[in-house]
């Protein structure tokens, strides 16, 4: 195993999710210089990156067990994949910096749930379903957008 493995496998569920959110991140930097660099090819391999991963969070969503966190989620990942998207088709950078500053909004909330002692404890519970503490960290997310729809 190499050291990214071991380190992914020392992670908590939330933890993952922050180091995804990472991920995007950084790809949506590496699109961003492919467009400036005007490399047609590296932008669409970095943006797939981060369309993959938004489909991965996507489908990982559990809409009965995370109600309107869960939904708030998914228009969150709905919206950053538009952004992706037109970002890409206009080649904009500022479109994708936008879609940087709003995942990275959302990946404080995640990473402050992945310290938060009742998510921790959620996790470490062997009672416990492990959709428990994901839906308890899915509330800190989406209480910051519980009230307001995403839009590109």
């Amino acid at each position: 195993m190499n050291y990214q493995q071991q380190t992914l496998a020392g992670m908590n569920p939330v933890e993952l999710i922050v180091a995804l959110y990472d991920g995007m991140v950084r790809f949506l930097y590496r699109a961003i210089t492919a467009i400036e660099c005007r490399n047609t090819q590296e932008r669409r391999i970095a943006l797939g990156r981060v369309l993959q991963i938004l489909m991965h969070l996507q489908s990982r969503l559990r809409m009965d067990v995370g109600g309107s966190s869960a939904k708030a989620l998914s228009e969150f990942y709905a919206s950053i994949f538009a952004l992706c998207l037109e970002g890409s088709r206009l080649e904009s950078p500022d479109r994708l910096k936008e879609a940087v500053a709003c995942i990275r909004d959302v990946r404080e909330a995640w990473s402050t749930a992945a310290r938060d002692p009742e998510v921790l404890r959620l996790l470490e519970s062997p009672s416990a379903p492990p959709h428990a503490a994901m839906s308890a960290a899915a509330r800190v997310p989406a209480a910051r957008s519980a009230h307001s729809e995403w839009t590109a």
